[in-house]
């Protein structure tokens, strides 16, 4: 595939085509076709794959979140597939105008439409200061996987800055609530089940409980993508980092709001085409009675339930 589909949100640079694939070492004519080629005839002999016929796009996506390797996207093709089987509960053709109760009362989570000069992409979560049960979290994890599986079919990208906002929000009130299993569940669905390679995360708030924030963020991500953690006071220290013309009016920039921008991403999310889409990445599981045995246990046995133990001081 030499074209990147057009999108009724995301927008591309005119060379993002050409500088991802150069970043990946897969510019060369033919280069990124023939790794489809081969990810597809692996596909095709899975015999514990449920699914076999996904979109060369998304195979195309898939090589570049493992930085153009061919056999990490193998792996990768695995674990997501297997994740589906054993993690059901955060997968399914979820509706957002129907199954997210007042989850964007609770929360913003989104990506932004324009890309910065290194053709990343800007994923932001801002949350605010209204009453919620924890229980209702799984809502926040279900509606950003939607959203993983629409910038897979649709978004050409190097990487992901990652903007999580506690200004108008109970910092205190949300690490207290946070079922830190589910979250340890969900950022390795995100990362290595979705390819989500995050380049920085700017954590804003003023609370003394950001710390505390900092502490669980580390248990859950790699030690490599922790560090990439940055801490703010203000909107406006965003500025040194992602340019104005990329950040919404809310931060100080010139995208439009976030509320709108949301209501923006409901309507794509809710469209009859997306959520078909949904539907048919539903049989994307695994039959683990043809998988070889010693292959299951060397790499998912315990996935759904004994991740590392996570502690907060």
């Amino acid at each position: 595939m030499d074209f990147v589909p057009k999108d009724m949100i995301l927008e591309r640079r005119a060379d993002t085509m050409q500088y991802v694939r150069k970043v990946f070492d897969l510019d060369q004519p033919g280069a990124m076709k023939d790794a489809v080629n081969i990810l597809t005839e692996w596909v095709q002999k899975q015999s514990h794959f449920n699914k076999k016929d996904f979109r060369s796009f998304y195979l195309e996506t898939t090589i570049l979140g493992c930085k153009g390797s061919v056999e990490r996207a193998k792996t990768q093709m695995d674990k997501i597939c297997t994740m589906r089987t054993v993690l059901p509960q955060f997968f399914g053709a979820f509706n957002p105008k129907t199954d997210f109760e007042h989850l964007y009362d609770v929360a913003n989570s989104l990506m932004l439409p324009k890309l910065t000069e290194e053709h990343h992409r800007v994923f932001v979560c801002k949350f605010y200061d209204v009453e919620w049960d924890a229980s209702q979290g799984i809502h926040f994890f279900r509606h950003n996987i939607t959203l993983a599986e629409y910038a897979k079919v649709h978004d050409y990208l190097s990487g992901f800055i990652v903007i999580i906002d506690f200004t108008e929000a109970n910092l205190m009130d949300y690490v207290m609530k946070l079922n830190l299993v589910q979250l340890r569940q969900a950022m390795t669905i995100y990362i290595e089940g979705y390819g989500m390679r995050i380049q920085a995360i700017h954590l804003i708030s003023q609370s003394k409980f950001v710390d505390t924030l900092v502490t669980i963020l580390k248990q859950v991500l790699s030690a490599k993508v922790a560090s990439r953690i940055n801490i703010h006071k203000s909107h406006e220290e965003l500025h040194k980092y992602i340019s104005k013309d990329i950040l919404p009016k809310d931060f100080g920039g010139e995208e439009r709001s976030l509320k709108k921008l949301q209501e923006d991403w409901v309507e794509v999310l809710s469209s009859q085409e997306h959520l078909d889409y949904l539907r048919e990445m539903d049989s994307a599981t695994t039959n683990e009675a043809f998988r070889q045995k010693d292959k299951f246990s060397e790499q998912y046995a315990g996935m759904p339930g004994t991740f590392r133990l996570l502690s907060v001081d």
